[in-house]
């Protein structure tokens, strides 16, 4: 993740996003840098437009499934709830369904014996 805050911060700051700049940066805040993770993240956002990334990733729901927390917690109680709701529905359903599978069971054995 260091990796991704460090491009954010060259582009914030409006330096160019390559493999010396990230470097420099994450060797500034003390990580053993990996070339290989620097050479694939500096390919990953060549043609991305960052700027227009992070106005993306602000406008997602908060309940996204990279949110977590009471955030995710509040769309499941909401989910829950529907569900809930969805099943009395069902039920209420199902209780209207009995009746009318015993009256047109009965006239299917009332036709039988006449």
């Amino acid at each position: 993740m260091e990796y991704v805050y460090a491009a954010l911060i060259l582009n914030e700051s409006g330096e160019e996003i390559n493999e010396d700049n990230l470097t420099n940066v994450l060797d500034a805040a003390g990580v053993d840098v990996e070339e290989s993770r620097v050479k694939a993240l500096v390919a990953a956002l060549e043609d991305v437009d960052i700027d227009e990334a992070v106005e993306q990733a602000a406008a997602v729901p908060a309940g996204g499934a990279a949110a977590g927390g009471a955030a995710a917690e509040g769309g499941a109680e909401e989910e829950a709830a529907e569900e809930e709701g969805g099943e009395e529905e069902e039920e209420a359903a199902d209780e209207g369904d009995d009746d009318e599978d015993e009256d047109a069971s009965g006239e299917g054995l009332g036709e039988l014996f006449g």
